[in-house]
């Protein structure tokens, strides 16, 4: 797909090694819909999204983008797009309903046709076994506060694998498991909608004692491409003061080093371990815990999107409640300058700083940037197009900082595109925009954005056609 339009063709594209490779990425329940079809049990997400005043205007994935019946359509523009791979998650509930022992063959059949659907295409699948929606079967037995739930996320994970193990080449295990934990057990603001630091402390070392379990079935199956994927938000502090020095160093220790230095080092940092147990939420480990969570990976996924500053302070009255265990001294504070539509800043050369970081924090474990992106308030013009000129030049900044990053010596192999499409952003409803493709929700007519076409103008000068 080459474009004539000035607005789509980068002016100064960045460079990258000729292995490097370009794709985009989705989740299962933002895109699928088709909640009650072939047998797929019910999930938090679901039950949160049908809870009044959970999300905006009581928007549910119910419908979503129509993935599920629309799936061959989805792939054909992904390969008009050039995408080189597709990151995307399995539905825990479309596979086992009750979270455990009873297969639903038809929910493993529509991943193995799409699998079988991208490879037609020359596209590489790359699976996310647990983006967030995990059975409410297992919820109602305690959800991720039950040790249990990290066994029961094995099981699963062999169950995918010899599914689609034979076609399938990169698996990772879990999104974002602070997400999962903090803001779905600390804030409140995610499924299933726990406010209780206990039992997100509890979360957190059950999601990566998951993570360490589901590893080793997925390598005793062979799999030699293995990843799991973090999110990392760079916390810096409003002033020298020791007060807010010491707040970001918290901050970063639960939104960053507490799920990394476990996954690469065997071990939780120290002072995030004191500064649980002074919140009265110790971590629940056991013995043999943070060796099967340090189980070897082959790649490390990487979500990156803001840095946020903090200071030490009162909360204002009608602030969200904070995700962090014992941070409610602490206050983020709004971006300095130009924000998104989801009210966060754009700091590309943070996130060269942050690969670089990275490249210290895991010594020789490649990275892979799994999610990146913007929302914008995207409308279909007269002319039929999506101009999106601010994620064009979003797109072009961060990727800029990627090859940056490359180029001062940081192992990144590939850059996954957050959205795909239009989808429904969890909380958010379907009010935030993410995609390269905008997809109308009346309709669900899809069309490829102007940036759209400029991710499709970078890789095809990549790949030199």
């Amino acid at each position: 797909m080459t474009s004539t339009d000035p607005r789509t063709r980068p002016a100064a594209s960045p460079s990258f090694p000729p292995a490097f490779f370009f794709g985009a990425a989705t989740a299962a329940y933002q895109i699928e819909g088709a909640v009650d079809a072939d047998g797929r049990g019910r999930s938090i997400w679901d039950t949160f999204s049908h809870t009044p005043g959970r999300t905006f205007q009581g928007h549910t994935g119910d419908v979503a983008v129509e993935h599920y019946t629309r799936y061959r359509e989805d792939v054909a523009l992904m390969a008009d797009l050039g995408l080189q791979a597709y990151r995307f998650s399995v539905a825990w509930a479309r596979v086992l309903p009750e979270g455990a022992e009873r297969i639903e063959q038809r929910g493993l059949d529509f991943y193995s046709r799409l699998v079988d659907e991208l490879l037609s295409r020359g596209i590489d699948p790359w699976i996310t076994l647990y983006h967030w929606d995990l059975p409410q079967a297992l919820q109602d037995r305690g959800g991720w506060t039950n040790r249990d739930t990290a066994a029961r996320f094995a099981d699963y994970a062999g169950i995918v694998h010899d599914a689609l193990g034979d076609r399938v080449r990169n698996w990772s295990t879990l999104n974002e498991p602070m997400v999962s934990a903090l803001l779905g057990h600390q804030a409140g603001e995610h499924a299933p909608g726990v406010r209780d630091a206990g039992s997100a402390s509890r979360a957190v070392h059950h999601l990566l004692l998951g993570h360490g379990l589901a590893a080793r079935v997925l390598r005793d199956k062979g799999v030699e491409s293995l990843g799991v994927t973090l999110n990392f938000t760079p916390m810096t502090p409003a002033s020298e003061r020791p007060e807010d020095v010491d707040a970001a160093r918290r901050l970063d220790g639960q939104q960053n080093r507490m799920f990394l230095t476990p996954i690469v080092q065997g071990a939780y940092p120290e002072d995030v371990v004191a500064d649980l147990a002074a919140a009265g939420a110790p971590l629940p480990v056991e013995d043999g815990d943070l060796a099967t969570i340090a189980a070897p990976l082959d790649w490390l996924g990487v979500n990156y999107y803001f840095e946020q500053t903090v200071r030490a302070g009162t909360r204002p009255e009608g602030m969200a409640p904070t995700c962090f265990i014992g941070g409610e001294d602490v206050v983020e504070l709004d971006p300095a300058g130009p924000t998104t539509t989801m009210g966060w800043g754009i700091s590309p050369d943070t996130f060269t700083a942050l690969l670089l970081w990275l490249k210290d924090q895991a010594p020789g474990l490649p990275l892979v940037i799994t999610e990146n992106g913007s929302a914008w308030d995207d409308e279909v013009s007269d002319d039929g197009a999506v101009h999106d000129p601010e994620r064009v030049d979003y797109l072009l900044r961060h990727l800029q900082a990627v090859s940056a990053a490359i180029g001062t010596g940081a192992d990144v192999r590939g850059y996954f595109a957050w959205s795909l499409l239009d989808n429904f952003e969890w909380a958010r409803g379907y009010a935030q925009r993410f995609g390269l493709v905008h997809v109308d929700y009346e309709t669900q007519q899809r069309t490829v954005k102007d940036s759209g076409r400029a991710y499709a103008e970078i890789i095809r000068r990549h790949r030199g056609v």
